[in-house]
């Protein structure tokens, strides 16, 4: 008996690290106008970004059916496995309803967990549980772990730019243009399943600063367990510009480190030129 891991696009794991971790990532739903998309299978981050940018239509996400999950529930189920399911936080999607609702066909082989996050916090907790899946643990074993670590994972986000947090009705057009002339940069952070603002930085490197305040407020990162630094749009120069100007937080570690693209779920309102970092916060453990 195997155990199979699941998850959703919203977790910016790409399919292709998927296929290397031997998990399913289900993609959400992408829609540009009447133009539909799988997030990550038929629309990559870079093709996300070049249509947001280049496009008036501002994209809507749609959440995973529970036709869906259960298709993917009972290959699983019907091979033999076990399957844990980990779903973006159920404050911003109806994903982990519909993997509830599918899972009640299969209540001996299945698992569901709202992770309470998504994009660079959803991707630790999922690689969290690839880690001790491949040292031998058991699936109960796994479940109980990771939902009691779930309150250790943290994530801190720095936006560059307004204008999609505009675009999408988020903020004023008056305020966004006010802070994009001041170069204001909103830092975000993910509390209770929500997203949360931090604060908001005028330039660069004070949004880094505060960024790296924020980890060292919540830290120490425990690089035992996975730490994931994302970016949007089609460049990673702004991440490793603020891992340099952090290095006394990653020095030494900065292989032990996963690096992703942010997609469709926090893009949407970022825009290029956002960047994250995830982690977990050490603990004392047995």
């Amino acid at each position: 008996m195997a155990i199979r891991i699941i998850t959703d696009s919203a977790s910016d794991i790409s399919q292709e690290k998927a296929k290397e971790w031997g998990i399913t990532v289900l993609p959400l739903k992408v829609s540009f106008g009447e133009k539909e998309y799988l997030d990550g299978v038929t629309l990559s981050p870079r093709e996300f970004y070049e249509k947001l940018i280049e496009t008036d239509e501002f994209p809507k996400t749609s959440q995973i059916t529970p036709f869906t999950y259960a298709e993917e529930f009972g290959k699983a189920v019907k091979a033999g496995d076990e399957v844990l399911c980990f779903c973006l936080s159920s404050c911003v999607s109806g994903s982990y309803q519909s993997a509830c609702i599918a899972a009640e066909e299969f209540p001996l082989s299945v698992s569901v967990i709202d992770t309470r996050q998504f994009c660079a916090s959803e991707f630790i907790i999922v690689l969290r549980a690839v880690q001790m899946r491949d040292e031998g643990r058991t699936a109960k074993e796994i479940d109980a772990v990771i939902r009691e670590e779930l309150k250790d994972a943290h994530v801190i986000a720095v936006f560059n730019t307004l204008e999609y947090l505009k675009k999408g009705g988020r903020i004023s057009s008056a305020a966004a243009l006010a802070g994009n002339m001041l170069s204001i940069k909103p830092v975000l952070t993910i509390e209770e399943g929500i997203v949360e603002i931090l604060g908001k930085a005028r330039g660069s490197k004070k949004s880094n600063n505060m960024l790296t305040e924020f980890v060292k407020k919540k830290g120490p990162i425990d690089f035992d367990r996975p730490v994931c630094l994302a970016y949007s749009g089609f460049s990673n120069e702004v991440l490793y510009k603020y891992v340099e100007d952090s290095r006394d937080l990653y020095a030494g570690n900065e292989l032990r480190m996963q690096e992703t693209v942010a997609g469709a779920t926090i893009g949407t309102y970022a825009g290029p030129g956002a960047i994250a970092v995830a982690f977990f916060t050490k603990r004392d453990r047995e």
